[in-house]
């Protein structure tokens, strides 16, 4: 589970206009409605229908993917939590993963089904939501699920005493971040009574001693369904779910309890406020809060459209001002709360040693010049053409608009995300320059010190209009688009796809029909051998990050707004666009790849990013574990570029490399002349193969490709401890190395026997001892990584804990490896394994971008997605003792090399502190 206190942004709200999807046709006729249920409205394939509980259902049918996501938002968040009960509905979200009577294993249920679930807590909302492959079990079983667990979630002591440290956990690794940290303090003083100056997360001493009782009183009043809205996306049947959701909810009676009025309003801001976080640490981070109003006033998108302009990257007026002229690193921006007046922030990360003080200073200026010099007409187009891809793109995905959906209905009605869509090409300039004028005045901010002043600067926020005034002119638009219903089985994806051969690359295109016209691009170009790369670490990962920022014949800038005008997301080497403008795009890929230019002032950004980067690192403890246990099982000579490297050596690599490096490796290296292209989705494929020769043809490297041969470390077991002071969180991990390979016989066995063990996330035996049943840690796991060739293998583990607590983990992983060791695992275990790992690896072949990279994986390695039916036939074929065996062949205990960070004070107190037994 994890938690999120920062809202939407109003720009990122927006959607594609005028281009909205055909969903299968809505359950439209009252006569065939289950009884007791109405249908309320329709927008553009979403149908909202009511029970007579008030439980409001919102329905996407979409067969384009065979995927469901079910997402229950529930209308509450920390600004409903009253003294002394801080992170109560963050809580109360953990704990209703814990059972009911009728499921007293859900998160068990979730891995056998192989679902992806989670669920989120902010400061308005709370909502869970499943992500699964289409079937009526599935879908029937989520639902009565959701239903089950709103009313009867045991919300029991036993549950609570494990489930608070695990939180406590989750609030010390916030702890360890700094940007988390000064965001926590930043609400705190820039509100006086409103709980959005709470961070969700709550006050340590509220999650140590909230009362079971509380947390029940809570549940009852909030998890109601007049108080729940229930929404269903993808491959479905309507008047099946509705029935199944009518007989499910329809059980739950209407609350006779009136919902607590919330009446606190944040008075008026009468003076510049300041904080300052005092904490050891490797980064400075500066931040500039305003008081802006709710996200239904039409103020907030105007708001959103000025720090679009002012922050973005390469585009934004402070990135030119500050990062281009190198007196900060990074320049940001985000904001809290959504329903009432917010926190509008903007940011800018300063490399250690430097002034902050004068960051602030330009920080300051640059937004004060702002109100002098509107946005210009360029600026707005551009941040409406870029918002409205993105959210082209996540309409066209049932699975994202699933979830992202709760955002809306924390508002009160779901349309306002269509109607938000709509108004954002309404924007004006001068509605920006007005609302930074309003809101961004110097009595209005945090940051600074208090002052006397008789010219006070107030901003006085105005109270959220009613729903329906800002409902009463939307008009929703008729559907348009649709997709096919793909079937992603590997032998269908080897049947639909033509495998080719354009130059010396090796190329796969799988056409078909996608909502949105979208098609995916995955690139693969190798060059270069062991000898000839030697000492080329840090310049070839410089020259690759530096592609984008400027070519022959474009600037960062505009080589940016020209990727915005062919819808092309992602990188250079994976990206989507869509059927119109592929050809385009695989060209515009070929140009930056042969004619980046690098310049000089995009080098010495990302040269000062990278230094940062790495400095701020150095004493977090799970880089440190990292960089101990790489060392430790590196095999390779000093300058081979897999080599490992210091910090030290890491920092001096990046000071000394100059831009001509960069650019002679570029001209030494790049090339055509290897590789893999695949392509999934709309696509002409004549055209396509055209303009994969047009693009890449006759480009050839300089640096002939060898394969780089893998050698398996061989490294004695070890344990280390590294002491990080003032570190609310520490880590323990561990590894092993071993020889095999992904066609090792016991490559199947081995796989299943790791997911059993720490791999299945919450379910595994791991997480189920040292979370659900000791309560040390939030998050930790165990994987195995194998070589596609050459046998080499490790298997590693990992989890955190506050620094008093890392003995009894490390003691808590040692016993369960030995009690696996000794006892084995179980059949129930095995079969929930087999059908969740599967189920997992179907899913895996439902996404384009997926396909892509894995038919690039498949070319070089001379493969077929039949590769791929194999290892799920292996999986379903496995015994018990067959998994078992592979367990105890492999995974040797005292063979693991143990490394472990922490704050070694708090750990000697804590056990100082500790009653002798």
């Amino acid at each position: 589970m994890k938690f999120s206190n920062l809202s939407l942004s109003p720009v990122l709200r927006a959607m594609v206009l005028g281009g909205a999807i055909l969903f299968t046709t809505p359950y439209s006729l009252a006569e065939n409605l289950p009884k007791g249920v109405t249908q309320v409205t329709t927008v553009e394939g979403i149908t909202e229908y009511r029970l007579p509980n008030g439980l409001r259902v919102l329905l996407m049918p979409d067969d384009s993917k065979p995927t469901v996501t079910v997402n229950m938002t529930y209308l509450v968040g920390s600004r409903h939590e009253n003294y002394g009960e801080t992170g109560m509905a963050h809580l109360l979200e953990h704990l209703l993963f814990k059972g009911t009577p009728k499921n007293q294993h859900i998160d068990d249920d979730f891995n056998k089904r192989g679902m992806r679930s989670n669920g989120t807590t902010n400061l308005d909302r709370t909502n869970y939501f499943e992500l699964f492959q289409a079937s009526d079990d599935n879908l029937k079983w989520a639902i009565e699920m959701e239903a089950d667990r709103m009313v009867n979630s045991y919300i029991a002591k036993k549950d609570l005493d494990t489930e608070m440290t695990v939180v406590r956990n989750e609030y010390e690794r916030g702890e360890n971040s700094p940007f988390g940290v000064l965001m926590k303090r930043m609400q705190s003083v820039a509100y006086d009574w409103h709980n959005y100056g709470n961070s969700t997360i709550g006050n340590r001493s509220d999650i140590e001693n909230v009362k079971i009782e509380n947390l029940q009183a809570f549940y009852r009043t909030y998890y109601q369904p007049d108080n729940a809205v229930l929404l269903v996306a993808g491959k479905f049947q309507t008047a099946k779910v509705l029935n199944w959701i009518s007989d499910a909810f329809s059980k739950i009676p209407k609350p006779t309890r009136v919902l607590p009025k919330l009446w606190t309003v944040e008075p008026t801001q009468d003076g510049e406020r300041s904080v300052i976080v005092r904490r050891k640490g490797d980064i400075q981070i500066v931040m500039v809060g305003y008081k802006v109003p709710s996200t239904l006033h039409e103020d907030r998108d105007a708001i959103g459209f000025a720090n679009s302009v002012l922050t973005s990257t390469p585009h934004g007026r402070l990135h030119k001002q500050l990062v281009e002229t190198g007196k900060v690193a990074q320049i940001f921006s985000t904001s809290v709360g959504n329903v009432d007046g917010g926190l509008s922030l903007i940011g800018a990360v300063v490399k250690k040693g430097e002034s902050v003080e004068a960051a602030r200073d330009a920080l300051l200026a640059g937004i004060e010049n702002f109100k002098a010099n509107p946005p210009t007409k360029e600026e707005i187009d551009r941040i409406k053409r870029d918002s409205l891809n993105g959210f082209e793109k996540m309409l066209n995905n049932h699975e994202s608009i699933g979830v992202a959906m709760s955002e809306y209905i924390s508002t009160g009605d779901w349309r306002t995300l269509f109607k938000d869509r709509d108004d954002t090409e309404k924007v004006t300039a001068d509605q920006v320059s007005a609302a930074v004028k309003k809101y961004y005045v110097r009595d209005n901010r945090t940051v600074g010190m208090f002052l006397p002043e008789d010219q006070l600067q107030r901003a006085e926020i105005p109270a959220a209009p009613a729903i329906a005034d800002v409902m009463k002119d939307f008009k929703p638009k008729a559907a348009a688009l649709s997709g096919e219903a793909f079937d992603p089985s590997p032998a269908n994806i080897d049947k639909r796809t033509e495998i080719t051969q354009i130059g010396p690359l090796k190329v796969a295109l799988l056409p078909k029909k996608n909502r949105g016209e979208t098609v995916n691009v995955s690139i693969s170009l190798h060059w270069g051998n062991e000898q000839s790369l030697q000492g080329k670490s840090t310049v070839a990962a410089m020259t690759g990050s530096l592609l984008t920022t400027g070519t022959s014949k474009y600037s960062r800038a505009q080589l940016s707004d020209e990727m915005s005008r062919l819808k092309m997301s992602g990188g250079l080497y994976s990206f989507q666009t869509t059927k119109e403008n592929l050809s385009k795009a695989l060209e515009l890929v070929s140009h930056v790849l042969r004619e980046a230019n690098f310049p000089d002032n995009e080098f010495e950004q990302a040269k000062k990013r990278a230094i940062v980067n790495l400095e701020a690192s150095a004493n977090e403890p799970s880089s440190i574990v990292s960089r101990a246990m790489n060392q430790h099982f590196n095999p390779y000579p000093k300058g081979d570029i897999r080599a490992f490297r210091s910090l030290e050596e890491s920092l001096a690599d990046i000071k000394a490399l100059t831009v001509e490096q960069v650019r002679e490796y570029h001209k030494a290296f790049y090339g055509a002349s290897a590789g893999e292209i695949s392509v999934v989705g709309d696509m002409d494929v004549a055209a396509t193969k055209a303009a994969i020769a047009s693009a890449f043809g006759n480009w050839e490297s300089k640096a002939p490709y060898q394969r780089l041969i893998s050698k398996l470390p061989e490294a004695p077991a070890v344990r280390k401890t590294f002491n990080t002071p003032d570190k609310e969180n520490g880590v323990v991990s561990g590894s092993m190395s071993f020889a095999m390979n992904e066609d090792h016989p016991d490559y199947a066995a081995l796989r299943v026997a790791n997911y059993i063990f720490g791999g299945a996330g919450l379910n595994s035996r791991l997480m189920e001892r040292i979370r659900q049943k000791d309560g040390l840690s939030y998050g930790g796991g165990t994987s195995v990584s194998v070589d596609e060739h050459e046998l080499v293998a490790r298997f590693s583990l990992s989890a955190t804990a506050a620094p008093q607590n890392l003995a009894k983990l490390e003691a808590a992983i040692k016993e369960e490896l030995q009690k696996a060791l000794k006892d084995g695992f179980t059949a129930e275990e095995l079969a929930k394994a087999k059908s969740g790992m599967l189920q997992q690896r179907v899913q895996g072949r439902t996404t384009d971008g997926a396909l892509a990279g894995g038919w690039n994986g498949n070319l070089e390695l001379g493969r077929t997605w039949a590769w791929s039916k194999g290892m799920d036939d292996k999986i379903g074929a496995l015994t018990l003792e067959q998994v078992n065996a592979a367990f105890r062949r492999y995974i040797q205990p005292e063979r693991i090399s143990f490394f472990i960070a922490g704050d070694e004070a708090k750990a000697a107190a804590a056990a100082a502190a500790t009653p002798a037994k």
